[in-house]
């Protein structure tokens, strides 16, 4: 009885849930490894980056238990503003439509509830939150209901934030997130989704940092963005191609005038 009274009264905090790895190599060092499961993180967007921010979110919430389900929590305001999750979209990203499930709620208190329940459900792989603009009612209360609630599920927590200055929270980690230039691939395809990410705040004291990584459909991970390369082609045998004209910004303002 002593040993169960122990185990009920010590914090939920002191479970030991695997992370999710970032795929940077410094973010995962400095972090031990990466985002901890069983705990919240913020993810603030760039100003108009939410649609880069959000992709991270979902990128993160993939590399989870894949045996579970994703749960996006967001607000109706959010659906009529930036629209809804696009399964095409999803699928391109190596993401299963099938397995997201999208709960919508009329205001961010009533998002926070039912985010407060899905979190404490260990059947769930990972909870993306997104309430509205600045949320007041995501306080220092409520987040720290939401990393209780995690803690003791193992859920990987994230809030999606945009439009809002960060404010006190209970949150393990606290990013800022925004699209970046991707590195073409060969013969100048279209590169792999690539992000900035920020660490702005960590609830054990590490020192913020930058990274920049890149999105493998194939391997369903993130890796360090690779330098940006540009495939000029194989000139063919026999043939010599001119080479390219470079002018100065300065040379074109001219030409225009």
């Amino acid at each position: 009885m002593s040993a169960l009274r122990t185990q009920i009264s010590a914090p939920a905090e002191a479970h030991a849930w695997p992370f999710v790895a970032t795929g940077s190599s410094v973010a995962d060092a400095r972090l031990g490894g990466g985002l901890a499961r069983g705990a919240l993180h913020e993810l603030y967007a760039e100003e108009g980056h939410h649609a880069g921010a959000a992709g991270f979110a979902l990128l993160v919430s993939l590399c989870g238990d894949a045996a579970k389900p994703l749960i996006w929590v967001r607000e109706d305001k959010g659906e009529r503003g930036d629209g809804r999750l696009h399964a095409p979209g999803l699928a391109e990203l190596g993401a299963d439509p099938a397995r997201i499930i999208l709960v919508t709620g009329r205001d961010a208190l009533s998002v926070l509830r039912a985010a407060a329940e899905i979190v404490g459900c260990g059947a769930v792989g990972a909870v993306v939150i997104e309430p509205w603009g600045k949320a007041p009612a995501l306080d220092l209360t409520a987040s720290r209901r939401l990393a209780l609630a995690a803690a003791r599920s193992g859920v990987l927590t994230l809030v999606l934030r945009a439009g809002a200055t960060p404010s006190p929270s209970a949150a393990t980690t606290r990013w800022r997130v925004g699209a970046a230039p991707s590195g073409p691939l060969a013969a100048n395809a279209p590169g792999r989704p690539t992000f900035d990410i920020s660490l702005l705040r960590h609830r054990s004291g590490i020192a913020g940092f930058d990274a920049r990584v890149e999105w493998d459909r194939d391997a369903r991970s993130f890796r360090d963005a690779a330098p940006h390369r540009v495939d000029v082609g194989t000139p063919l045998p026999g043939r010599v191609f001119a080479p390219a004209a470079v002018r100065t910004v300065a040379e074109f303002g001219r030409r225009a005038a």
